[in-house]
């Protein structure tokens, strides 16, 4: 059987990385994470050649790759070069020592990279619709997607290492140049008002910086998200701090934080020229885009919160099958739902069935907490607060005495819907006791006149007790709807 394991090396102008996936196709998860800060863009920016010492560190850190890619034997393995292999007069040379390594390497184009990374917001996120902003040590792909597709796309010459000359220019130079380069792409007028999609570890780095200012309470960085404003007003923060304060912001690592000056400046003039709506961080960028592009269009159409979900929880799921009949069951009830609710109450179902695996008395926290802080694809902290409130209330928590801090991540009316689906939870296991051929015998239903109504056979007139009819009582008041109960022959 092949290895199901997946290497990715990303040979790029300021890291090179070895990074192997695992876990289920559709929701990869990060097993192996190797760093290597090589600056091969250095000479290029420079003098268009390879840095010969930056050359000799890089191949040195490949043949470690290497020996370490034949020890694991991964299923597949992808290797590929980016901006400085590619503008660099020497890159073909270069390439030719990485494949005596025993590596595959292959030269990504600027399209190439661009349609990668694309991508790789799109796996994460299949509705995206804006701009995608891959910032690399030697260039800055910009990239339209909607509606599942990598549309219009460009790699500018703006990546961290060139920043610093064009800026030393004088003020207001990198956004003049930033405008001049971008004003052929009459496409990206078509982006205004959209959000801005960022990939990159300078961007990502930018936002734990974010966080820290804005004291942001769940230090989860994919899809944490800021206004367009706040991306000037950072600029002018992180100028004001020292290399030294910014490194020791948890998160930040001191290589990024000599970085951190010219990459909000970057951002600052992006966002002038673009003028998104607000600035998204992906946790998902052009790796996961090259795994995506591989998969077929079936696995493709897959939601990976819901088969990350699965795939970590499976071995707990108390009943096979439970969650889904519980999400069905629910269906009637919350019909008003939008589409990305009623993915995140599938994923509270999926969560709620582990809970047997925990001590009564901490049902509840666990619920938050693997909400809260699990490695799941395609969800904001907003997101993660609702599933959180569902589980809260669902497993047994107060619902009137929910964590502080989902207050501070969702809204009160995003909150108030996620307690009714906690009491939906806790009305299902007073019914079915976990058992999904029981739920689809007693279906919750909305009646024409707007009322909730249970529809239990008489042959089980024995499950209604007076808990029974509190729980639904208790649902019906959390969706401002009368209940009752009719029984069916």
């Amino acid at each position: 059987m092949k290895d199901p394991r997946q290497a990715i090396v990303d040979i790029g102008s300021n890291s090179i990385r070895l990074v192997v996936f695992g876990g289920p196709l559709r929701a990869p998860s990060l097993l192996f994470n190797e760093k290597l800060m090589a600056g091969l863009g250095r000479g290029v920016v420079a003098a268009g050649r390879l840095d010969p010492e930056s050359a000799r560190n890089a191949l040195a850190g490949l043949a470690r790759f290497a020996a370490l890619i034949k020890l694991m034997k991964p299923g597949w393995v992808k290797v590929v070069a980016t901006a400085a292999v590619r503008e660099a007069s020497d890159g073909a040379d270069f390439l030719k020592s990485v494949r005596k390594l025993g590596l595959p390497a292959e030269l990504l184009s600027g399209d190439d990279e661009a349609i990668a990374s694309g991508l790789g917001v799109i796996s994460a996120h299949p509705q995206a619709e804006g701009l995608v902003a891959d910032m690399g040590g030697g260039s800055l792909e910009l990239v339209r997607v909607a509606d599942g597709e990598v549309h219009e796309k460009v790699s500018l010459l703006f990546g961290a290492m060139r920043v610093a000359a064009i800026r030393s220019g004088g003020r207001g130079q990198l956004r003049k140049a930033l405008r001049n380069a971008v004003e052929p792409h009459t496409w990206l007028a078509g982006v205004t008002g959209q959000p801005l999609y960022l990939v990159g570890g300078a961007w990502r780095a930018l936002a734990r910086v974010h966080m820290q200012r804005a004291q942001f309470p769940l230090p989860v960085l994919g899809d944490y998200c800021f206004s367009a404003d706040d991306a000037r007003e950072l600029k002018v923060h992180i100028r004001a701090m020292s290399s030294a304060e910014l490194a020791a912001i948890p998160g930040v690592k001191s290589a990024r934080a000599l970085q951190l000056d010219d990459a909000a400046a970057l951002l600052a003039a992006l966002v002038s020229v673009t003028e998104p709506s607000e600035v998204i961080i992906s946790a998902h960028g052009l790796r996961e885009g090259l795994l995506y592009q591989a998969l077929d269009p079936k696995l493709r159409k897959l939601d990976p919160l819901i088969e990350g979900i699965r795939h970590a929880l499976a071995g707990q799921q108390a009943v096979d099958g439970h969650a889904e009949a519980l999400l069905e069951w629910g269906d009637s009830t919350f019909s008003a739902d939008p589409p990305n609710e009623r993915r995140l109450r599938h994923a509270v179902c999926l969560i709620a069935g582990t809970s047997w695996a925990s001590d009564p008395d901490f049902r509840a926290v666990a619920g938050e907490d693997i909400a809260l802080h699990g490695n799941w694809i395609g969800v904001n902290a907003a997101d993660r607060a609702v599933m959180a409130m569902a589980l809260h209330v669902g497993l047994g928590g107060s619902p009137d005495a929910p964590p502080p801090i989902l207050a501070r991540l969702a809204s009160p009316d995003r909150l108030d819907r996620a307690r009714a689906w906690g009491f939906a939870l806790r009305l299902a296991q007073r019914l079915s006791g976990g058992a999904p051929l029981a739920l689809r015998q007693v279906p919750l239903e909305l009646a024409a006149d707007g009322a909730l109504v249970l529809c239990p056979p008489k042959s089980v007139t024995a499950l209604i007790d007076g808990m029974l009819e509190r729980r639904l009582a208790r649902l019906g008041a959390a969706l401002g709807r009368l209940v009752r109960i009719e029984f069916s022959t």
